[in-house]
């Protein structure tokens, strides 16, 4: 498989202060693992840099302008109790969606067979207009847009397996019957939301909330009972992958138990439903995944699977 991997030194460049688990080490363990000659045949590219059309064709105006005029000059601008702003955030997060939309192009012509984006900040708590959970502007549902603006797909699937629940893709996905975005997360656990009952204006929505303390099991359950079959009716254009690697068992912001067996067997099975319905066009983004040397390991067997290996 031609996989292309994505990265930038922006990705970098946001601080969220001392302390605080969404930090620039997730990127660089990433980076090193990926450094390993089992990677070597890896297509690597910069991220480029995203555009306001981007961010536009999900997020409103207004909400585009209020970030850039919280963006701080120096120190940080607090958002939330845990969403800040330092001078590298709005370069890194147009990194995000550039390298979102790059992935995008570059499997919609068929110039690679699948990608992974190894930016941050993540994106899938971002909602319309409001920044929460790390993240700033939703980098699934700006390449959704971006696929479907640009490229003309009908249909975009969004599955999102990192242990918190993408509040924010499926409030800007609700009511939008050419995107469907399915979900696996802990529940009960921030933010709060993705029950089964959650199923959007068009049945657009799949949830399949896992318990703390569920492992290997429950999870591949819920893929091939709940999520293949929906994202095989629905027959998108494209699949993107939420790519949250915290339901590992050493993370520390969840209770799930996953290893990165778990993650290899989902990568694989979505692969194959790609290759069923949608030629293969696969786009896989970073999320969320806080122990580092699990994160590491997880994406490290992520990328081998999409790389055939």
């Amino acid at each position: 498989m031609n996989t292309l991997l994505l990265t930038h030194p922006a990705g970098l460049s946001h601080d969220n202060g001392p302390g605080h688990p969404e930090r620039a080490d997730r990127v660089r363990v990433i980076e090193r693992i990926l450094e390993h000659e089992r990677f070597m045949t890896l297509i690597r590219a910069q991220a480029e840099e995203g555009t306001r059309e981007q961010a536009l064709r999900v997020h409103p105006e207004s909400y585009v302008q209020a970030l850039e005029q919280t963006a701080p000059r120096d120190g940080f601008a607090r958002l939330d109790s845990d969403t800040t702003m330092s001078p590298g955030t709005l370069d890194a997060a147009f990194h995000a969606i550039g390298g979102a939309c790059q992935a995008v192009d570059e499997v919609m012509r068929r110039d690679v067979d699948n990608a992974f984006v190894a930016m941050r900040p993540p994106g899938h708590h971002a909602e319309r207009a409001t920044p929460m959970g790390f993240c700033f502007f939703n980098n699934a549902a700006v390449a959704a847009r971006h696929a479907r603006a640009v490229h003309g797909a009908e249909r975009v699937a969004i599955m999102d397996f990192d242990v918190h629940h993408g509040n924010g893709t499926q409030d800007i996905f609700w009511s939008d019957p050419n995107v469907m975005y399915l979900s696996t997360h802990e529940m009960p656990l921030y933010p709060g939301t993705g029950s089964t009952t959650e199923r959007g204006e068009y049945n657009n929505i799949v949830n399949a909330p896992l318990n703390a303390g569920d492992a290997g099991a429950q999870f591949r359950e819920a893929m091939e009972v709940a999520i293949l079959p929906r994202i095989e009716q629905f027959r998108p254009d494209l699949l993107v992958i939420s790519a949250g690697f915290d339901a590992h068992r050493r993370d520390p912001l969840a209770n799930l138990n996953l290893v990165e067996a778990d993650f290899a067997w989902a990568t694989s099975k979505l692969m194959d439903v790609s290759d069923r319905v949608c030629g293969g066009r696969l786009v896989s983004l970073l999320e969320g995944g806080y122990d580092l040397d699990g994160l590491a390991r997880s994406v490290a067997a992520h990328v081998l699977t999409l790389m055939g290996a």
